[in-house]
């Protein structure tokens, strides 16, 4: 679920497609997106076995540990592009606001941390040129709960 008031409109990342807008100010440490009605979470050797679910690869995120979601109907949370210098923080399948974010903001986060561990994306960070790899979970996890505590410390 999406917290502010928003809209999708065309990416300020070039070749992203859409991406999510902010249509209200936001503050630093707010939550933009929440977890909303996640019905199932599978493995990631279930995903990738299954010949169903395989096909479904590209609409999946890592929420915890080993455990992916998949949203084959693209709500508008999966508008949400990647940056290096994000807007938003991932963390546990909510994103948060890094900074205060005024109307306009698109918002985006680090796929990094809703890729399989080594899993590599298909297209690379426009920005920087750098490939985006998926985390290790332990990584993930402390890169996102350190960020997170500097962040509502910082309030």
């Amino acid at each position: 679920m999406i917290l502010p008031r928003y809209r999708i409109a065309p990416s300020s990342i070039e070749g992203a497609g859409k991406g999510l807008f902010l249509e209200e100010d936001i503050a630093i440490g707010r939550i933009v997106t929440a977890p909303d009605a996640i019905d199932k979470t599978w493995r990631y050797d279930e995903l990738s076995s299954s010949p169903e679910l395989k096909t479904q690869l590209y609409a999946s995120a890592r929420w915890f540990e080993d455990r992916y979601t998949v949203s084959p109907d693209w709500p508008d949370e999966c508008f949400i592009n990647h940056s290096f210098e994000p807007t938003g923080l991932w963390h546990l399948g909510f994103v948060f606001a890094l900074r205060n974010l005024p109307q306009g903001t698109e918002i985006t986060v680090d796929y990094r941390h809703l890729l399989p561990p080594g899993q590599q994306e298909d297209f690379v960070d426009t920005a920087t040129g750098e490939r985006i790899i998926g985390l290790p979970w332990s990584e993930s996890l402390a890169l996102s709960t350190r960020t997170l505590s500097k962040l509502l410390g910082s309030l």
